[in-house]
């Protein structure tokens, strides 16, 4: 090969690699996660795509999601194991499709329409909550499902997993490379946590009045500290001034307000 051309090509796939890397360092660079969306102020269903879009516009650093798995093994979006009283885990898409719409006339979210809706900005990160199934087979079913819609939409940039089950924690940090995984449940040291390979610790407030200590040691061993569901101003307040990474909120409006004093 002429090495005037070697020269241009390899200059041409550097130049390639820094843009590529430049573009997903874009993220909104504040405190505020929206839970299940920004859903409140516009009364927009919790973890809809419009509740998503909204987080995205009011310029929030996460929007926060959880993923279910349905009978016929469809990643859907929601919070509780039933969707408007209809049991996921043993109910076909289909059936929650046809069985109502959410109170903007979404149909019940999959995760590969909520992705592709999430992946058109690079400012607004996507917090994907796996949620706890009945078995470890289901677990390990629902993960290996969440992991490869990720893969094949392209979207490991915008991803950080949050979970409750151990189990899953554990699978993701062993199966996806580099995953920025922070465990919610609860019971578990910051030591315990970065022994066992997770980027950070994602605890409910209470949790941290318990242990008062936790902020401090996370902090030390390098692990993101992030804390749910924060909803009033004086607990804000507080957690500003412990200056914890991120805060989870059905109030991110309230949030944006104390950031930006």
């Amino acid at each position: 090969m002429n090495k005037r051309f070697f020269v241009a090509i390899l200059a041409m796939m550097i130049t390639g690699t820094a843009l590529a890397q430049k573009q997903f360092k874009s993220w909104n660079k504040n405190v505020v996660i929206a839970h299940r969306g920004a859903f409140k102020t516009q009364n927009l269903p919790e973890n809809s795509i419009a509740s998503l879009k909204e987080a995205i516009k009011i310029g929030c650093f996460g929007s926060e999601f959880d993923v279910q798995f349905t009978k016929d093994n469809i990643v859907v979006v929601n919070h509780n194991g039933d969707f408007l009283g209809k049991d996921i885990a043993t109910s076909t898409y289909q059936e929650l499709v046809d069985y109502k719409k959410l109170s903007n006339g979404e149909s019940i979210p999959t995760l590969v329409e909520y992705l592709k809706a999430g992946i058109k900005q690079k400012k607004t990160k996507l917090i994907l909550e796996i949620k706890p199934q009945k078995t470890q087979e289901r677990e390990e079913a629902l993960t290996k499902s969440v992991i490869a819609t990720v893969n094949e939409l392209k979207a490991t940039p915008w991803i950080e997993y949050i979970t409750f089950s151990h189990f899953i924690g554990k699978y993701l940090i062993a199966n996806v490379p580099n995953a920025k995984v922070s465990y919610l449940n609860g019971e578990l040291e910051p030591a315990k946590l970065k022994e066992e390979g997770f980027y950070g610790l994602d605890y409910h407030q209470n949790v941290f009045k318990k242990n008062p200590d936790w902020i401090k040691q996370a902090k030390d061993l390098g692990l993101i500290i992030n804390v749910w569901t924060v909803n009033a101003a004086a607990d804000m307040d507080r957690l500003l001034e412990q200056k914890v990474d991120y805060i989870t909120t059905n109030e991110p409006e309230l949030l944006f307000t104390k950031i930006k004093k």
